[in-house]
């Protein structure tokens, strides 16, 4: 497990806002191409409220503008390299954390992606991996972090999900919907089981946004490389006449890592812009 610090010039958020003095352990805090995708956009948001970031994703080039963004804000970063599929990846990501930090005070478990296919159309070894990358991960990186937070009295882990987990979302992606569905009860479960103990579980569940990866990887998939069509296809089913990005769910995820939430464990947030309410 390798580290990178990037301190912040001039002023910075740290001591002030509304996770001041708190550690967030964020995976998948890059992003596929420029913009605001999710760990982003929740790495710059927590960082300007004056969390301690520890930011995580399997490619080091999809860190760099994560890092940069944090630092213009004025907050605290420290990048690291992570697996997060393999247990002793994760368990070498958790202890540089805490070699570094100290503490956990925050995990969100943002890595996820989606293969296209039902039953017939996906092979086994696709839905063996969409199992490892979208579920298990979440099993591995809360093994490894919740004892943390159990010998420090408490903590707050946000998980992200997708609406694919409750709604068909315009493509069959049977393993991508049936694991985000799954992180939604592993995170209630886990959320009654540690509950006396201090730690809040809970969970994200954003809908179509606008990321960077509708232009990098979806457009091509869902399109045939027109982003401007895909766009309209995903507009079409959000009542609000305009898209979200990363920046909303960060702020969702902001409220669930807060102590604003104090009493809010084991639900969900919908971030889709009404999508998930429309009957068509």
């Amino acid at each position: 497990m390798t580290t990178t610090s990037t301190p912040a010039p001039g002023s910075s958020t740290r001591g002030q806002g509304r996770l001041a003095g708190k550690v967030a352990l964020i995976t998948g805090a890059g992003s596929v191409g420029p913009g605001w995708g999710n760990g982003r956009a929740m790495a710059v948001r927590f960082a300007e409220e004056g969390a301690r970031i520890f930011a995580v994703d399997r490619e080091a080039s999809a860190l760099t503008e994560t890092a940069q963004r944090v630092a213009d804000a004025g907050g605290v970063l420290v990048t690291g390299l992570c697996d997060v599929t393999q247990a002793a990846s994760i368990e070498a990501m958790v202890k540089a954390c805490i070699a570094e930090y100290g503490r956990i005070d925050i995990l969100i478990n943002n890595v996820g992606g989606s293969a296209k296919g039902g039953p017939i159309e996906m092979s086994e070894e696709v839905w063996d991996a969409q199992i490892d990358h979208n579920l298990k991960s979440v099993f591995l990186t809360c093994k490894y972090v919740l004892p943390h937070m159990l010998a420090q009295g408490g903590g707050t882990i946000v998980n992200m999900s997708s609406t694919s987990a409750t709604r068909w979302t315009g493509a069959a992606q049977i393993a991508y919907a049936a694991t985000k569905a799954a992180v939604i009860q592993f995170s209630r479960v886990l959320a009654v089981q540690y509950a006396k103990q201090g730690i809040r579980v809970n969970t994200v569940v954003p809908g179509q946004l606008h990321t960077p990866m509708v232009e990098v990887r979806l457009a091509g998939q869902r399109a045939g490389g027109d982003t401007e069509a895909l766009l309209r296809q995903r507009q079409a089913r959000i009542p609000l006449p305009f898209m979200g990005d990363g920046r909303d769910t960060a702020n969702a995820a902001l409220f669930l890592a807060s102590d604003e939430s104090r009493f809010v464990t084991g639900t969900e947030i919908v971030v889709d812009g009404g999508m998930s309410v429309r009957c068509d």
